[in-house]
């Protein structure tokens, strides 16, 4: 049996601060999660908060060779663990997050941090540091905008609706056409759908991402895209990779197969163009035990617990 999700992964990946605009800042890290920061007047917008505060300390003081503004506003896209437990790091008197993800956080935000701390050990620097959970000060439920003075225009927060999470938002920056996208999106990195709504993200959210018309657009993991065909390719990539999914998951549950065979079906279908990607193989079987409560009419995604995890990948990777 493969080595259980990212276990095995122990090796540091590369990180590198990308300028895109003026005042406009990605840190990438060869797949790893994506971070980014907004200047504004006399402050700055910081967008995801890493695994822990020392993993967003790192990422701060590489910013800081840019940027001595503080911190007013940090943006969580969503409540995973490895999205949130950092924000101590960041002193911000401001955290916004969907109103659906402080619901979230609410429910099942004790046994995500220990799912994810089981299934990506190595993003979690000095996990004794993490306070406790990241509670958002500030929520919407469809739009906030952010006034970033100086004449530097407005960063648009917004809801497109449930894809990733049931809580999804992406940052807009139309004076630039920069869009942080967080899971919604992802660039030549593979997709984790084990808490989503695919047949929702692979349509009507996707459609409203892509009509924000983004020059620019910083995914969840992977390269940041640069330019209206990377932007474009990016999306259809992501969308390609919910419909294999929709269709080859949906084929076996029509039909009456099992789970292993759906999973073994999905993953021969994706492998050819996806399986070198960043966490395929860590994701696809919780991807795929997600579809499948979905085809089944479970609505809302089944809690992941650190026993539950093990359990799906032994029957599906066995």
């Amino acid at each position: 049996m493969r080595p259980f999700a990212s276990s095995a992964d122990l090796g540091e990946k590369e990180q590198t601060l990308e300028v895109l605009a003026e005042g406009v800042y990605a840190l990438t890290a060869e797949g790893d999660p994506n971070v980014g920061a907004i200047e504004g007047e006399d402050f700055l917008v910081c967008f995801e908060a890493l695994a822990t505060p020392v993993a967003a300390r790192a990422w701060l003081a590489r910013l800081r060779e840019h940027t001595a503004k503080p911190v007013r506003y940090l943006v969580l896209s969503h409540y995973h663990a490895v999205r949130v437990l950092g924000a101590s790091a960041f002193g911000a008197p401001v955290i916004v997050a969907h109103e659906k993800t402080r619901e979230l956080i609410a429910e099942r935000g004790e046994q995500d941090w220990a799912s994810e701390y089981g299934r990506m050990p190595r993003l979690f620097r000095e996990p004794a540091s993490i306070p406790g959970l990241t509670w958002p000060t500030t929520t919407f439920s469809d739009r906030l905008t952010i006034d970033l003075g100086g004449g530097r225009g407005d960063l648009v927060l917004q809801y497109c609706g449930r894809g990733h999470t049931e809580g999804d938002l992406v940052a807009w920056l139309p004076e630039r056409r920069v869009l942080f996208a967080g899971d919604l999106v992802e660039s030549q990195a593979a997709l984790y759908t084990g808490d989503a709504f695919h047949t929702e993200w692979a349509t009507t959210t996707l459609d409203r991402v892509a009509e924000f018309g983004a020059e620019t657009l910083v995914g969840g993991r992977g390269a940041v895209a640069r330019g209206g065909a990377q932007v474009a390719a990016a999306i259809a990539q992501t969308r390609e990779f919910l419909n294999v999914m929709l269709r080859e998951v949906g084929a076996v549950h029509g039909r009456g197969g099992t789970l292993k065979e759906a999973f073994g079906n999905a993953h021969a279908a994706l492998a050819p163009r996806f399986g070198g990607w960043p966490i395929f193989e860590h994701c696809l079987p919780f991807d795929v035990s997600r579809l499948w409560d979905e085809l089944d009419g479970v609505e809302r995604p089944v809690i992941w617990t650190a026993e539950r995890d093990r359990d799906v990948w032994a029957r599906l990777q066995s």
